[in-house]
């Protein structure tokens, strides 16, 4: 079976074929999750410790809905070597979604464990490699269908959290998600994360 990059499914996702679709729900169902330390563990409430990472990144344009969309497409389309020398790199869940200002969203991919940044080939406009370093991060899951309001709600109950264990935000919130824009379903709860550090005790 020819190989379909993410974006150009999502793109004629309307016409896509059968091939093609079960092309992308066999990458879901392969893809890997960064490891990460809990620290912490409260009902749907989690603290954890995410080591350095390797990032893919674009900026997008439009609501939540449209800048995943096109952020996915773009950046899977190099993860499956469209543009790109070498073989595929295998997708890593969560995709990590941060709201900008001027209705803009960063949309980040985590590069596998071991990826060498020089081996790579540059990508192309409107997609950069970076390091994000190791975090902290407080974390609340969004079962279900996601929508602005549902992720508006979690956070204010991630935020009142917060404050009864004394975490300060250390930066803006993020959206993890954990499902692909064109599998039907919610296979996995999405979450909310907000980067933090302990308030110093009196």
């Amino acid at each position: 079976m020819a190989k379909i990059g993410w974006g150009k499914v999502l793109a004629g996702v309307a016409a896509a074929a059968a091939a093609g679709a079960a092309y992308v729900y066999i990458k879901q169902r392969g893809a890997k999750t960064p490891l990460h330390e809990t620290m912490e563990s409260d009902g749907p409430f989690e603290i954890r410790r995410y080591p350095s990472l390797l990032m893919l990144e674009t900026v997008q344009q439009g609501s939540r809905d449209r800048a995943l969309g096109n952020g996915f497409g773009l950046l899977a389309d190099y993860m499956f070597g469209d543009g790109r020398e070498g073989g595929e790199l295998p997708i890593v869940m969560p995709v990590f979604g941060e709201p900008l200002m001027g209705d803009a969203w960063k949309i980040r991919f985590v590069l596998p464990a071991g990826t060498d940044p020089v081996t790579l080939t540059p990508p192309g406009h409107g997609i950069q490699i970076a390091d994000r370093p190791a975090r902290d991060v407080a974390v609340i899951s969004v079962p279900g269908r996601p929508t602005d309001k549902l992720f508006a709600q979690r956070e204010a109950e991630l935020r009142s959290w917060m404050a009864t264990r004394s975490l300060v935000p250390a930066g803006p919130v993020e959206h993890a998600y954990y499902n692909s824009p064109l599998k039907p379903g919610t296979t996995h709860p999405n979450a909310v994360l907000i980067p933090v550090v302990r308030e110093p005790e009196v």
